[in-house]
């Protein structure tokens, strides 16, 4: 016997989605926000919190795409946007595909990316498929702490375009670092807030040992909160809306 696939069954294998948060303030400022997860990434941050979604993708169960479209619907009006999350989403082959279902319930799209792909983050932007960019910065921009950060070999000249493209677009963004003792310290903060001189948003995000894909990073103690605030000071002078996160 031939067994048929209903449309809605069809639905749920469309996207390959690995985890759903339904609210949240936290991911994106100023809104309540639920966040969607996408598999696969093509860096090796040491101190990376999802070490199962960049190694272990497969071995997560996938959430049916109707179900997140139904949550969408029913809260809508409520929930402010949506985050999309790796991993790293510019990967994902059919991300503009599902943007764009997404939108068409009139949601927001915040997505989140390590800005590998520059071409993919310019074709959103001109798709009008992304409301707001979150891109992380791993180290200042020389290839040697920059590889170090990003665990593996990275193309730093894409970086950049994926931040001149920020830089010169019209789209609410922000550039993001997560300060990481024994991989970004204080000059390092200078060079990469004088590099994006007179960006909208800069966020540096307080490094949190625990569960990181190098178990070793548990023996790394973070910055101290003072020293953070300082971090934040020496960057406000090129980029004026610079806040930390995360720190106690």
């Amino acid at each position: 016997m031939i067994k048929t696939i209903d449309d809605a069954s069809k639905q749920e294998m469309t996207y390959i989605i690995k985890g759903f948060n339904p609210s949240t303030f936290i991911d994106w400022a100023g809104k309540l926000a639920c966040v969607i997860y996408l598999p696969g990434c093509n860096f090796r941050c040491p101190f990376c919190h999802s070490s199962s979604l960049v190694l272990k993708p497969a071995e997560i169960e996938a959430i049916p795409f109707v179900e997140i479209k139904q949550f969408l619907v029913q809260n809508n009006g409520w929930i402010d946007g949506l985050v999309v999350q790796g991993g790293e989403p510019t990967l994902y082959e059919k991300l503009p595909q599902l943007l764009k279902e997404i939108k068409s319930l009139n949601v927001q799209v915040k997505l989140d990316t390590n800005g590998s792909a520059p071409e993919v983050i310019l074709d959103l932007i001109k798709a009008d498929l992304v409301d707001y960019i979150a891109m992380d910065i791993k180290a200042d921009l020389s290839i040697e702490r920059y590889n170090k950060s990003a665990g593996v070999v990275v193309d730093l000249n894409k970086i950049k375009q994926s931040i001149s493209i920020l830089l010169s677009s019209n789209i609410d963004y922000e550039f993001r670092t997560t300060v990481v003792p024994g991989f970004v310290d204080a000059d390092a903060i200078g060079a990469i807030a004088k590099f994006i001189r007179g960006a909208k948003r800069y966020t540096l995000q307080q490094f949190s040992s625990e569960d990181t894909l190098d178990s070793k990073m548990a023996e790394v103690k973070p910055y101290h909160i003072d020293q953070m605030r300082q971090f934040s000071l020496m960057a406000k002078k090129f980029v004026p809306n610079t806040s930390v996160r995360g720190a106690e």
